[in-house]
């Protein structure tokens, strides 16, 4: 369950960056447009005599400041449509209408009630806004996001639907926008209703992030960078830039939420005179560490690289720092961080934080549109004038980052001997690391953007294509060590490609086919489901070759120490050749030895590692102290209960001692439901051993020992 709310918060992350991205466009237009028509300004620099109300110049600035201000006065309509491409599976453009449909009947189902209930004089004080011309419920941008999300799991669920004849017309994708109408002309009502409770509760929590002061502006800085590597920092500062949690400010006699919108209504403002800092303490320390900060820890890198990989090394650290610098896209230096010592990002989001409370103490009033690069920080600091920002401090403390960053990471790259770009060990590639790599290294983060000229998982692909493509699966399922799959066409199914991926052995019974790839199944299983729902899936011929690789040299692998391994319960010897499942029977997982339980409890063989623990309870894989990789399963078909009378107690990543419990069971309850309860215990890397033998057999106790592995 938490890895998939992890997974959805990911996408829904990942979605809002369809809207983000046009902040910069926007932020563009009203940076500079509002700059040159805002009266102070024009009086600090000396242009009145050029640039004046009535003047061409005048009118082209005024013309970019209202269409970069209709962008941010809109952002929840782009929201609505943003995040339900983002969350929509297929069809996005679909998706995208009836978010925007969604968004208006919606709002106009809450004005109507508003009218019903006496209008805005009847309502809270600075409760209601408008919303292209509609009155409604001052909601911001979670208004476009709850309509994003609700209009996305409508279009997944219904955009092939097939209606009876007579209604034929009106099915497959144009039935979304239709239910989505009916849909949130209902949630429209209940909002009317419900919404007002929920707006006094971010209210409140705006009240308390606002009396948090200095320390909340550090707190809030080192979780915003914290949350990077996990893909979750859009969801975390997106109710600080765009509710009341980050503010209510009222400019030019509008109540603006979100510390993000009070800053772009202020620059919009041709009255403003200094800008908020309650708003721009969310947004205004990126600049210094992104600027000067990170450069410096990219020079203690090229400092401390190698003098025969200084040049190499120096390149990508320029090129890395610069980009930091002009837009504040800071990848490729922090994920390097990340991939070579995380206790460097620890110590980075630790000054990142210091960052905002230090521009929270200077009151520097920046804001930005999504980065804090020399970009935005000459928008909307230096083109604004220091009196109004105080955009000096972001320079001076900008210096001192930069003199920080740079004996820091010194030190702990020298005194920790720490492989960054130019200290690689001789014959390693001198590289940055992205958050693909972070993310192949740790399984951390959200998946990346298929590779330019590539595909975005093979091994997915050559499965699917092993499979006979997407139209010929009817189901795909796994178990603890296979992939179950019924396919239409079992003559389809290409036995040389799927072993191309990885397989080490396919059962075909039917149109059934299960290909066994042992304890990592579920997550190959889990990838091929989501490349199946990619474009990828239609374009297979172009992306997978029908002509099988040739196997790569193998390098001679160390010697291993003898183990000897305990029963893993009490019972009855099964040799695996006798156990009624091909797979086990002909050792394509590996070799070992089986038990008939005669107690529903299965124990630790060894003092190990829980490595992998099955989501159905059934199985569970261990690697011993010694290094030997042991999948113990209970029964034969098992995962079909789907964790029904299976009780784990133990968790992953947890140490084990010999005849520790791990599973109990209902044998019962499992033989009534018509499986056997044979449970063989697996030695996966048994080509790392010379031998893999059973040292018992007959009747047999628990923790006896059962099966030698010899190195």
């Amino acid at each position: 369950m938490k890895d998939k709310i992890f997974g959805v918060l990911q996408r829904v992350g990942r979605s809002f960056m369809l809207p983000i991205a046009l902040l910069p466009v926007a932020g563009l237009l009203l940076g500079v447009g509002s700059s040159f028509t805002n009266q102070t300004m024009l009086e600090a620099y000396g242009l009145t005599g050029v640039i004046y109300p009535g003047s061409v110049p005048y009118t082209i600035l005024d013309i970019m400041n209202q269409c970069g201000s209709a962008v941010f006065n809109n952002l929840a309509l782009l929201f609505a449509m943003g995040v339900a491409i983002g969350m929509a599976k297929k069809e996005k453009e679909v998706a995208a209408l009836s978010g925007a449909i969604a968004y208006l009947v919606m709002n106009t189902a809450i004005s109507a009630m508003i009218t019903a209930r006496g209008g805005v004089e009847a309502m809270a004080a600075n409760s209601t806004t408008s919303m292209l011309g509609i009155t409604t419920l001052q909601m911001g941008v979670f208004g476009g996001i709850i309509v994003g999300l609700g209009v996305a799991a409508l279009h997944n669920r219904f955009y092939k639907i097939q209606l009876p004849q007579v209604l034929s017309f009106f099915g497959g994708t144009r039935f979304v926008p239709i239910v989505s109408t009916a849909v949130f002309l209902v949630v429209g009502i209940a909002m009317f209703y419900v919404w007002p409770i929920v707006q006094m509760g971010i209210a409140a929590l705006g009240d308390l992030v606002i009396r948090s002061g200095y320390a909340g502006t550090w707190i809030y800085g080192i979780l915003e960078r914290a949350l990077i590597p996990f893909g979750l920092h859009h969801v975390f500062y997106m109710p600080f830039w765009q509710t009341a949690v980050g503010g209510t400010a009222v400019i030019d006699g509008v109540t603006i939420q979100g510390a993000q919108n009070i800053f772009f209504a202020e620059l919009a403002s041709k009255s403003t005179e200094v800008f908020s800092v309650s708003a721009t303490r969310f947004m205004a320390g990126k600049f210094p560490f992104m600027i000067m900060g990170l450069p410096g820890a990219a020079l203690a890198m090229y400092k401390t690289a190698k003098p025969e990989k200084r040049k190499v090394a120096g390149g990508l650290l320029i090129s890395a720092a610069l980009t930091a610098m002009l837009t504040g896209i800071t990848e490729p230096l922090e994920f390097t961080f990340l991939f070579v010592a995380p206790l460097m990002y620890a110590v980075h989001c630790v000054y990142a934080g210091l960052s905002y409370m230090l521009m929270h103490i200077f009151n520097v009033g920046v804001g930005m549109t999504f980065s804090g690069g020399i970009i935005d920080l000459t928008l909307f600091g230096v083109l604004q004038g220091n009196a109004k920002t105080n955009w000096i401090w972001v320079i001076i403390v900008g210096a001192v980052y930069f003199v920080v960053y740079y004996f820091t990471f010194y030190f702990m790259i020298t005194k920790m001997d720490l492989k960054t770009p130019g200290r690689e060990d001789e014959g390693e590639e001198t590289k940055l690391f992205t958050r693909s790599d972070f993310k192949a290294k740790t399984g951390v983060g959200p998946d990346g953007s298929t590779p330019a000229g590539g595909v975005s998982d093979p091994v997915s692909a050559l499965i699917l294509k092993g499979l006979g493509g997407k139209a010929n699966l009817s189901d795909v399922d796994c178990c603890a060590t296979r992939l179950r799959v019924t396919v239409i066409d079992a003559g389809k199914v290409d036995d040389v490609l799927l072993k191309q991926s990885g397989a080490s052995g396919i059962i075909h019974k039917g149109n059934g086919v299960q290909v066994i790839y042992g304890p990592q199944v579920a997550v190959i299983k889990s990838n091929l489901v989501d490349f199946i729902e990619s474009p990828e899936a239609d374009r297979l011929d172009s992306l997978v070759s029908p002509a099988p690789a040739a196997p790569a040299a193998e390098m001679p692998s160390a010697k291993k120490q003898d183990a000897v391994l305990a029963a893993h319960m009490s019972g009855t010897v099964i040799p695996m050749a006798e156990v009624q499942d091909e797979a086990f029977s002909n050792c394509i997982l590996g070799d070992g030895v089986a038990v008939e339980p005669g107690e529903g409890k299965l124990y630790a063989p060894a003092d190990a590692e829980v490595d992998n623990l099955f989501d159905t309870h059934h199985a569970i894989g261990l690697v011993t102290e010694d290094g030997v990789e042991v999948l113990l399963h209970i029964g034969i078909n098992t995962v079909e209960l789907k964790g029904q009378h299976f009780t784990a107690h133990v968790a992953v990543g947890q140490k084990v001692k010999k005849g520790d419990l791990l599973i109990s069971f209902d044998m019962e309850a499992i033989k009534a439901a018509g499986y056997l309860l044979t449970t063989p215990m697996i030695v996966c890397n048994t080509e790392d051993y010379q031998s893999v033998a059973p040292v018992a057999q007959g009747e047999i106790q628990a923790g006896t020992d059962l099966l030698e592995v010899k190195g």
